[in-house]
């Protein structure tokens, strides 16, 4: 594959996180396609409990300062940066003192999930997608793990469709066993409209909000996906398959070749 320039957007890289299936599979894409020659960038949020000094964060002030609207509050977006230990490759981190700093993932330490995860898909995205536009990077991929990026197929394909950094951009949806238990609230649908989006833009969620259904909205606009060979995703696999998208299983593109093929078939 020639050279690309390949944005990968995760709820967890290792090591700034724990092992997971995520953590190890974003690590492990990034790694290989550094070492095939591609130019990367990788966006995670800041979670409380990465160490910033441990991890030698710091703030891009030239990055950091804007506001994101969510139902009429303005959310400052703060941007961080670190550098991978054993590699040379920067990931940038989105913070937020109400969705990100000193909060878990998707749970609180009793295991009871967060009632704004909505908001904070909102906040990430496009939190995200406003930081590449000030970095002048136009990635010709731009590979999403979880439910935290969900949201950014939805965006790139309807609200940046016209913006430079991504009108040529292929994007594709990693899908990881069941992440959420709790469905996003009602309102979710009417939060995610901004910028020249009309409300039916995005299509009609079914509603409740489950992980499921918000995960087949993100399979309609991505142009490829990779599948967890977990069991809990079978529905969503059967799913993609039906909607004629392009899939790749999760184990196999942990394959620095195989992931290079996959890419190039989006093209």
């Amino acid at each position: 594959m020639e050279k690309k320039k390949i944005l990968y957007i995760s709820n967890e890289i290792k090591p700034f996180v724990g092992e997971s299936e995520m953590s190890s599979s974003c690590r492990t894409m990034l790694l290989n396609m550094q070492d095939a020659g591609h130019e990367l960038r990788a966006f995670m949020p800041k979670w409380g409990p990465i160490n910033e000094r441990r991890n030698q964060l710091h703030e891009v002030i030239r990055l950091s300062g804007m506001n994101i609207i969510i139902d009429d509050t303005d959310h400052p977006l703060i941007i961080k940066v670190a550098s991978m230990p054993s590699a040379r490759l920067q990931v940038y981190f989105i913070d937020n003192d109400d969705y990100f700093q000193n909060r878990l993932i998707e749970a609180d330490k009793n295991g009871v999930e967060y009632q704004d995860n909505d908001e904070r898909t909102i906040f990430f995205a496009r939190g995200v997608l406003e930081t590449v536009k000030k970095l002048r990077w136009n990635p010709d991929i731009i590979h999403c793990h979880g439910w935290l990026a969900s949201l950014i197929p939805t965006y790139i394909k309807t609200a940046y469709k016209e913006e430079p950094a991504f009108r040529d951009s292929k994007v594709v949806m990693s899908v990881y066993g069941n992440e959420l238990k709790e469905p996003f609230r009602d309102s979710y649908q009417e939060f995610i409209i901004t910028k020249d989006m009309q409300p039916g833009d995005a299509g009609q969620f079914a509603s409740p909000f489950t992980f499921s259904e918000v995960m087949k909205k993100a399979i309609d606009f991505s142009d490829g996906v990779v599948i967890s060979p977990d069991e809990s995703v079978k529905e969503l696999k059967e799913y993609a398959l039906g909607a004629g998208k392009t899939l790749i299983d999760g184990d196999e593109a942990k394959n620095s070749e195989s992931i290079e093929k996959f890419y190039t078939s989006l093209f």
